[in-house]
């Protein structure tokens, strides 16, 4: 299947303001408001989503990256088999996520992970693809298997484990889905308080809050109020 391009999510079946037990769009679809707040379609992960907290991707996987092919693949091809490391794959873990061939021949180009099985750790692992190969690999490329960003979010921890991918604005039931917010005034939860017109990152203090820029933390967005320590306050955030 080739990869297109579509708009932004027109005929809503699930309300911004609400929690759903089943999937209703596209992880990861785009919404966009009359007053032009987007929001992120997303699966919440093991604990619920709390509105006005920040939240993350899921928790990146180090043992399923850089890993290597049985095989080298050709222009069409839509498998890959790769070794697994020290971490086993749960069945269907990657789909709609990323196979990112990281180094060698073919580097630099992402493909659409349609379905995999489960795999124990140290295993090999067959991973057939929604967009075939455009270019040849060799045996010596290898691969990240790389989480659909909004498929298991969590609150955003103190300790970056993955990047900030929005803004609960409704509590979100654990493994229910609903919207996050990625664009546009939000409120959010500030950490030590925030001065009216000035950046900020993530928290590395408090889950879920943002606090004064800090080079080092994921950038947020900007102060639209002054807000007090401990409290929540209005943000333009510009995560999308």
């Amino acid at each position: 299947m080739a990869t297109t391009l579509s708009g932004p999510v027109m005929v809503q079946d699930q309300d911004v303001l609400s929690t759903s037990t089943t999937l209703k769009h596209d992880l990861g679809a785009l919404g966009i408001t009359t007053d032009g707040r987007k929001f992120r379609y997303c699966k919440a992960g093991g604990t619920a989503l709390v509105a006005g907290k920040l939240q993350q991707s899921p928790v990146e996987i180090t043992n399923h990256q850089d890993l290597t092919p049985t095989a080298a693949r050709a222009i069409g091809d839509t498998t890959v088999t790769v070794t697994l490391g020290a971490t086993a794959a749960t069945l269907n873990q990657y789909s709609n996520g990323w196979l990112v061939a990281t180094t060698s021949t073919g580097a630099g180009f992402q493909y659409k992970i349609k379905s995999h099985p489960a795999a124990d750790s140290l295993a090999t692992l067959v991973v057939t693809l929604d967009d075939p190969f455009i270019v040849a690999t060799a045996t010596t490329t290898r691969f990240d298997l790389v989480l659909n960003p909004f498929n298991g979010v969590v609150v955003n921890p103190t300790t970056a484990t993955s990047g900030p991918v929005g803004v609960a604005v409704y509590n979100i039931g654990a493994s229910e889905f609903g919207w996050i917010q990625t664009n546009g005034p939000a409120v959010i939860l500030s950490d030590a308080g925030s001065t009216v017109g000035t950046n900020v990152s993530a928290s590395n203090a408090t889950a879920g809050a943002v606090e004064a820029s800090v080079t080092a933390q994921a950038a947020i967005g900007y102060a639209l109020t002054g807000v007090a320590t401990t409290e929540y306050g209005m943000f333009y955030v510009t995560i999308d």
